[in-house]
């Protein structure tokens, strides 16, 4: 089971750095929802100190069997978007290009443990909601079990050893 897709474009900012080691530094800056616009990549603010470029195109459903995911980020302090994006190189220049959203905690999780570069944005209030009343209706966290405490009475074979050690002394 899963919802309709809700259509959202990313801005990825590139600023200039005063760092002699790094020129520039790329950063999502912003979710935005684009229902209308066509998917591709669309110069926003093109400025050697700070330049801005809409991706648009992405596709983000809720899936029943992310449940969990979608619990932990909505219960987290700060619910959040999670952009994973990676550095290409266009005309000899890199360029920071999302490559997916998602509102799971833990498909970003694994996408981090893959190695993958993943930033999070604020989710709005609206959304949040959406995405808790998603999760109230399909997801049920297991049950916690109690744990058996390990025995440190003994038993038969415990016994058998403390006889056999006797024996031997």
């Amino acid at each position: 089971m899963h919802t309709e897709a809700l259509r959202v474009g990313v801005v990825m900012r590139r600023r200039r750095l005063d760092n002699r080691w790094q020129s520039h530094q790329w950063q999502p800056l912003e979710i935005v929802m684009d229902a209308y616009l066509p998917p591709g990549v669309h110069c926003l603010r093109a400025d050697d100190a700070d330049s801005r470029w809409l991706h648009t195109g992405f596709e983000v459903s809720l899936y029943s069997d992310e449940g969990e995911g979608y619990h932990l980020n909505v219960n987290a302090p700060q619910p959040c978007w999670f952009i994973m994006w990676r550095m290409d190189e266009r005309d000899g220049v890199e360029f920071g290009t999302p490559r997916s959203v998602t509102l799971s905690y833990n498909e970003a999780a694994r996408l981090m443990d893959g190695g993958e570069q993943v930033d999070t944005l604020p989710l709005p209030p609206d959304l949040i909601e959406q995405v808790a009343a998603f999760t109230a209706e399909h997801y049920r966290p297991e049950p916690k079990r109690k744990r058996r405490k390990p025995s440190f009475e003994g038993g038969a074979a415990v016994q058998q050893m403390a006889k056999e050690e006797g024996g031997q002394g």
